[in-house]
C-alpha cells in the first residue's frame, strides 16, 4: 500500500499511568496493528511532549498495515479515539485533543479519560458507571442523555484514596511504624523485608530514597497487602476493606448523581487491582453495591482496555455492528466477566 493511502478506521490510544496501548482498528473491525509503550504522564512530562511520545507507536501501528507515513502526508485513518490517563480536566482533554491533532494521524480526534474506555469496554451503549482501580482511583457514569457524572481524580488533593500506588504507600506506612513503635505489629514488615531481600520496611525506604531500588517497584508492596490480608493480619485487612468501601462508595454516588437507582444499570469494574479479582476486596465491593443499589449489575473487565478506545471510535464512524463484534472476538478475552 502506497504512502498517500487512507485508511478508513479507529487509532485507538489507550495510556495509562503505567503503560500505553495502541491498535489499529478498520472500520469493519478488524484489528490492523497494536503497539504498546511506557507510562502516560502528562503532568510530568508536558502534554505536547507526553503525545509526541506515541509518534513512533503510531509510526509501528503504519508499518505493521503497509503505509508509510511522512511529515505532512495523508493522515493514516479517519479517527484517533483516545482515552487516557490523567485527562481529568477540561482544559486537559483540550490540551491533549489539540496536541494529537497537530500530528495530523487523522482528521478527527475525540480525547476522553481512560475511564470512559474501560466503561465503553464493559458495556453495549452510553449506559453505566465504571470505577476503575489500577494505580489510582477514578470513577465515571454515563446516560444516554449525555450527562455524565466525574470526579476530578486529582489524588488526595480532591478526595481520593487508593489504587495500586495508594495501598501501597499505606501498607509502607503502616510496616514503618510497626518497626519503629509508633503502630501496631503487622505481616507486612517482615513481609517487605524479605520480598526485597532487606531487613524490614524501612530499610526499603531507605533504599529507594537513594536510589538503590527504583521506586516504581513500590507497587510491588500492594501485592504483599493482599497476602498478608489472607493469612489474617488485621491492619492489611483493614486497608482492603477500606478500599472496598472507596469503590463501592464511588459507584453509588454516580449512581445517585445520575438518577440510576431505580433501574438495571452495569456497573463496570476494571484496572489492575480489580481485575485480578482477589475475593477479599471484589466480594466485598459487591456486598456493598448489593446493599445500596440492589439494581446494579456488577461486572468486571479483563479485557485490554484499548479495546474500549476502540469501540468508542467505532461509535464516532457509526459503523456496522458487526464491526463491533468482530473487534471483541479480536480479543482474548473481549467480553465483560459477570461478578
Amino acid at each position: 500500500m502506497s504512502h498517500s493511502a487512507h485508511l478508513p478506521g479507529v487509532l485507538a490510544v489507550d495510556a495509562g499511568n503505567s503503560k500505553t496501548d495502541l491498535a489499529l482498528v478498520s472500520a469493519d473491525g478488524r484489528v490492523l496493528g497494536t503497539a504498546r509503550g511506557g507510562g502516560f504522564q502528562p503532568q510530568v512530562t508536558g502534554f505536547g511532549a507526553a503525545i509526541d511520545a506515541l509518534a513512533p507507536l503510531v509510526a509501528d501501528l503504519a508499518r505493521q498495515a503497509g503505509v508509510e507515513l511522512r511529515p505532512g502526508g495523508r493522515p493514516l485513518t479517519s479517527h484517533v479515539s483516545a482515552c487516557l490517563a490523567n485527562a481529568d480536566l477540561p482544559i486537559e482533554e483540550q490540551l491533549l485533543h489539540d496536541a494529537i491533532t497537530a500530528h495530523g494521524w487523522a482528521p478527527s480526534v475525540h480525547v476522553a479519560n481512560d475511564t470512559f474506555g474501560l466503561l465503553r469496554a464493559g458495556t453495549d451503549g452510553p449506559l453505566g458507571v465504571a470505577v476503575v482501580c489500577g494505580a489510582g482511583i477514578n470513577c465515571v457514569g454515563l446516560r444516554p442523555d449525555g450527562r455524565t457524572a466525574r470526579w476530578p481524580a486529582l489524588g488526595r488533593l480532591t478526595g481520593d484514596w487508593g489504587g495500586g500506588g495508594g495501598l501501597a504507600e499505606a501498607a509502607m506506612w503502616h510496616a514503618a511504624r510497626a518497626e519503629d513503635g509508633r503502630g501496631e505489629a503487622t505481616l507486612l514488615s517482615p513481609m517487605i523485608g524479605a520480598h526485597f531481600g532487606l531487613d524490614g520496611a524501612n530499610a526499603f525506604a531507605e533504599a529507594m530514597h537513594l536510589g538503590r531500588i527504583d521506586g516504581s517497584r513500590l507497587h510491588e508492596v500492594a501485592q504483599l497487602l493482599f497476602t498478608a490480608a489472607e493469612a489474617g493480619d488485621p491492619i492489611a485487612l483493614s486497608l482492603i476493606d477500606r478500599q472496598a468501601d472507596e469503590v463501592a462508595r464511588l459507584a453509588i454516588v454516580a449512581l445517585t448523581r445520575l438518577d440510576l437507582l431505580d433501574q438495571r444499570v452495569p456497573v463496570v469494574f476494571g484496572g489492575g487491582v480489580l481485575a485480578a479479582r482477589r475475593p477479599l476486596l471484589n466480594d466485598n465491593v459487591f456486598a456493598r453495591l448489593a446493599a445500596a443499589a440492589p439494581l446494579a449489575e456488577p461486572r468486571v473487565v479483563v479485557a485490554p482496555p484499548v479495546l474500549g478506545a476502540a469501540l468508542l471510535g467505532l461509535d464516532r464512524l457509526a459503523g456496522d455492528p458487526a464491526a463491533h463484534r468482530r473487534l471483541r472476538d479480536a480479543y482474548p478475552t473481549p467480553h465483560p466477566v459477570a461478578a
